[in-house]
Parts: C-alpha cells; structure tokens; sequence
C-alpha cells in the first residue's frame, strides 16, 4: 500500500500525469493485476477518530484481497482544489474504485467522477448520485439518539452541550437527537451547542469545550475529528460522549460511551463489486441495525438498571421500535415540524437545517 501525504501527493502528482500512459502509478499492477484502489482522507491519520475509522475500512479490504489489491492512500486532503486534483490524479492513473470520506469531498468528486466513467467512485457524507458515483454514510443520529439518554441520566445541571465541525445536516441532524434523547428521559434539558467550521481544530475545539463547562454544561459531545472535546471534558469535571471511536482513554474515566462507526462492510462491498464487475452506484445508508454505527460500552459509573435501560433504548432504536425524530417536534421558535404520530421523512432527516426546542445557538 502507498500511503502519501498531502504536500508529497501534490508534488508527485505533476510528475505522475506526465508519466501515464508510459508506466509511472499504472506500473503497479503485478501479472495478475490487482484491483487499484484510492482512498482520500479530509484529516491525518491518527489514533481515533473519523479518518482512523475510515482507515480501519482500507484495513478491511486489504484482509479480504491480500496481495490481490493495490490501495493508494492520501490523507489530509481538504481544500476543494487539491481535492479535485487529487481525485483526477488517482482516476488518470489507473484506479478502478476511489473513495472520498468527507462530506466536503462532493463537488470535487462531482467533477472528476464524469471525466473517468469507467471508474468507481464511493464518496461517504455524499449527496449526489452519478451513473459511476455512489454514496455511503451513516445513520448518526441513532447513537447520538441513545448517548443523549445516558447523558441525561448523568447530567445534575439539565444542561448538555454540543460541539459540531460544521452546521451541516450530517451534524444538525444528530445534534438535535442528541437532545432528543436526552428529553427522552428529562423533558425540561436544554443542549447549548457550538460550531467550529473546521473538521480538524484542536485549539477551537478545547475553547469551545472549556466555554460549554462555563455554561453549565455537564455533558459534552463532540462531532470533530479529535478527541479533544472528551479530553477537556473530563479534564474539567464533565462527562463526555465519543464519536468516531472508543475514546474513553482520553476522558479521564469520564466517557459515558461513544457511537463508533465501522465502515468495513462498505468498503468491502464496494471493492467486491468491482473486482466482480457487478459495482453499481448505490446510496447506503446503515446505523445500528447494520452495525455501520456501534455504541461504545457504558461507563461502569452509570447505574446497573440505567445501563439496562440503555441498551434496550439502543437495541428498539435499531429496530425501528423507538424513532428519534417522532413527532410531535416543534423547531426553536415553536413551530411544530413533525407531527404526533408520525416520524421525519428519511429526506427531510437528510436536510436537516434547523433546530429542535431546547436547542440553544444558531446555526448562521
């Protein structure tokens, strides 16, 4: 596996355009022709965290194809015109599947994916859908949905906060059932909630978890890609949620649980249907049930009968049982936006752009 940097794909990549066709990456392909694979990270690989989590999809793929897989990996990869090239790059140079792994790898990946028909594109966060480009992504709103509950049979203040990376329906969404959990148990908590605009920012990050605790809030979740937010939390007396990854050796013994993310069967799949010329583009879409999202265990200091509850609230949420977004809802300013008795459209879960009552912050 080639794994590259951002600055040293950038500087290879000239060379490499001019090499295709007369060897440079095309010449990896052993006599048996391997299946050529791109990968492309929006952050650095690290320990936890979103990209490791994607990271562990890669290690999926090259247990289940041995040397019969030739993966090219370049992380960091977030600026919309490096991305661009990058993913032209991979496709000019043989890769027959490339995958994009950040919501903000759509428009790039929209451009590139028309010019190179013959090749497969898998972008996770995406959107939009082209006769070579399918989407992935998880249902996060599920595990924010029960973390939310254990939250809320923790939290002594009724406050909880929130950290997103952008205000983006991939964490409105999830932002709002994180609430809508925890109002599940406490009716009267409120989640005061904070965006970054930036994926990677650990400097924000802890600004804004150590403004949070100044709050009130006792309860911090996170949807960056560090683990900062549970590190300051539990530095600070406050209990955390994870995301991405365990990340409960970061908190202090604080990290009540985390919703994890386990793209393996996406990766697998995707590169199986390559390699038996059966890919089509499809919009995956998994949480619990599919065990694409997967809560972390709970925090031993959260009652036996509590820890029970929760589980049960996770396993009724993946069966449908129990849906996060039941009405009645009424956004911020009190309007109703789903009605008792019914449940928000998959659509509308997908484009959420506002908040639900409790939620205090803005998302302009």
């Amino acid at each position: 596996m080639i794994n590259l940097t951002r600055r040293k794909f950038l500087q290879y990549s000239g060379a490499a355009g001019a090499a295709i066709g007369t060897g440079g990456w095309a010449g990896l392909a052993s006599a048996q022709e391997p299946l050529k694979v791109g990968v492309v990270y929006v952050s650095p690989i690290a320990d936890i965290g979103w990209t490791k989590q994607h990271s562990l999809g890669v290690d999926a793929i090259k247990a289940e194809f041995g040397d019969k897989v030739a993966l090219t990996v370049i992380d960091n990869i977030f600026m919309p015109q490096d991305a661009e090239r990058v993913f032209r790059e991979l496709a000019a140079s043989g890769n027959q599947l490339i995958f994009g792994t950040s919501f903000s790898h759509g428009t790039p990946m929209q451009k590139v994916a028309p010019r190179f028909p013959k090749v497969a594109f898998e972008h996770c966060s995406g959107i939009v859908h082209l006769a070579n480009l399918g989407t992935f992504e998880a249902k996060y709103y599920e595990g924010t949905f029960v973390a939310g509950a254990a939250g809320a049979h923790m939290s002594k203040s009724g406050k909880i906060g929130f950290i997103g990376g952008f205000p983006i329906p991939d964490i409105v969404g999830p932002a709002n059932a994180l609430l809508l959990g925890a109002q599940s148990v406490n009716p009267d908590i409120t989640c005061n909630a904070i965006f970054l605009n930036s994926w990677f920012d650990p400097g924000k990050e802890k600004e804004a978890a150590n403004t949070l605790i100044s709050q009130g809030c006792d309860v911090i979740c996170s949807m960056t890609d560090t683990a900062t937010g549970v590190q300051v939390a539990g530095e600070g007396g406050a209990w955390s949620i994870g995301y991405a990854s365990d990340m409960a050796k970061f908190g202090s013994g604080k990290q009540l649980t985390a919703f994890t993310l386990d793209w393996s069967s996406d990766y697998v799949g995707a590169a199986k249907g390559v390699a038996a010329g059966t890919w089509k583009p499809e919009a995956r879409w998994d949480g619990l049930a599919g065990g694409v999202v997967k809560m972390a265990p709970y925090n031993e200091a959260i009652p036996a009968d509590v820890i029970a509850k929760l589980k049960q609230l996770e396993a009724d949420t993946g069966s449908g049982k129990v849906h996060p977004y039941a009405g009645e809802l009424k956004d911020q300013d009190g309007n109703v936006k789903v009605a008792a008795g019914s449940v928000l459209a998959d659509a509308d879960i997908r484009g959420m752009n506002w908040f639900v009552k409790g939620m205090i912050g803005k998302l302009g």
